[in-house]
């Protein structure tokens, strides 16, 4: 299922302002038994503004797509922070990725989520996601290839109901994606996508120390 908001190609002031009006279009999904994940760095600050105006659990979500052979922004799979790795078998196979490949990619992701858990985790612990309601987010969504990496990911876990939303997608990407959630929500669908910054005001990078704030902050509630 899509839901598009507004066809529109107006700028977002911030990521800030982008986050509070897409939680006006996710009413009814919060309370206790949601987790909104942000997918860092700049879809953290998104997450935060939906946690707190839906009233919801907030976390994290580290997944990293692997990607194929001489072609690393093609997704044939992903792995989530529990290390358990999700293949794409017919992508994989089209793709010739062998056994040897698969382990040394999967290997070299984890590497890469250990050591940004290592640094978030001592802030805020892994959040529960299994019979939960489940909402990702992003800043934007260009390709669609991290988002469905996180897709990917968090499905694992078996949630009740899990959600893409996010601010601003590209056509491509909502159709990229839709196949791996229950249903996507994107506030404003351009007619031209170029990228994400395109889309706002102030697309200054969101940085590490900012991200650890926001956790803090929510382990502090």
């Amino acid at each position: 299922m899509i839901t598009i908001i507004l066809h529109s190609d107006e700028p977002f002031r911030n990521r800030e302002e982008a986050g509070s009006l897409l939680a006006g279009a996710l009413n009814g999904l919060g309370g206790a038994g949601t987790v909104v994940l942000g997918i860092p760095r700049g879809g953290v600050v998104v997450a935060s503004q939906l946690s707190r105006i839906l009233k919801a659990n907030l976390d994290i979500v580290l997944s990293h797509k692997l990607g194929a052979p001489h072609n690393p922004e093609l997704a044939i799979g992903a792995i989530g922070e529990s290390g358990k790795v999700f293949l794409d078998k017919s992508i994989a196979s089209l793709t010739g990725s062998d056994e040897a490949y698969l382990e040394a990619e999967a290997k070299r992701q984890s590497a890469e989520i250990k050591r940004r858990a290592e640094a978030f985790r001592k802030i805020l612990p892994k959040r529960e996601l299994k019979a939960r309601t489940v909402i990702i987010t992003d800043d934007g969504v260009a390709t669609g290839a991290t988002m469905q990496a996180a897709l990917w990911a968090a499905r694992q876990e078996k949630p009740k109901r899990l959600i893409a939303a996010c601010p601003v997608a590209s056509s491509e990407a909502i159709e990229r994606i839709e196949g791996y959630c229950d249903e996507v929500i994107v506030y404003r669908l351009p007619d031209f996508f170029g990228a994400v910054g395109q889309f706002y005001r102030d697309f200054g990078q969101t940085t590490d120390e900012e991200v650890m704030a926001i956790l803090k902050a929510e382990a502090e509630k």
